[in-house]
């Protein structure tokens, strides 16, 4: 058996949330569906937690629970941006179980969010998950054809 050490691993991005797999397309919310912060695809989680995609570390809390970055072992940079207009919530709704600066692997908790709160205060409960640097990391990606994800397991973006 021969193995081939210097063969460089695609990467994969797993489902952070259990639930329907969107185009970004169809995102209602230009900045997403337009690709202003990069390549990605898009969930609708069907409960209130929200799961590491990918191992790396954490490099952003936004200052309003709604949003955290995740710089994965090989530089890719993903942002998981739960519900749209949930910036204005200023926190409520979501209990984060991480630090910035923390190392996190596949499918370890990052955040607990009440659905319920989301669905009644902000425009969406629609989660873009997107590669913030794929416009300069030279990388090209291949989206999940699934309807459905289970966190943690199914692979929604893959290196091509």
């Amino acid at each position: 058996m021969r193995f081939n050490i210097f063969k460089k691993e695609k990467t994969s991005i797993f489902a952070p949330v259990n639930g329907e797999i969107l185009s970004l397309s169809e995102v209602p919310d230009p900045v997403f569906s337009q690709k202003m912060m990069g390549e990605g695809i898009a969930m609708i989680p069907e409960e209130g937690k929200v799961f590491s995609p990918v191992k790396g570390s954490v490099i952003l809390i936004a200052e309003t629970k709604h949003a955290i970055g995740i710089r994965a072992v090989d530089g890719t940079e993903i942002l998981i941006h739960v519900g749209l207009e949930t910036v204005s919530l200023n926190g409520e709704g979501f209990t984060i179980a991480v630090n910035v600066g923390d190392k996190v692997t596949t499918g370890q908790l990052l955040m607990e969010m009440d659905l319920d709160t989301i669905k009644k205060r902000a425009k969406s409960i629609i989660t873009p998950i997107v590669i913030t640097n794929s416009n300069e990391n030279g990388k090209q990606y291949r989206f999940s054809q699934e309807k459905k994800g289970i966190k943690g397991e199914t692979a929604i973006i893959t290196e091509a």
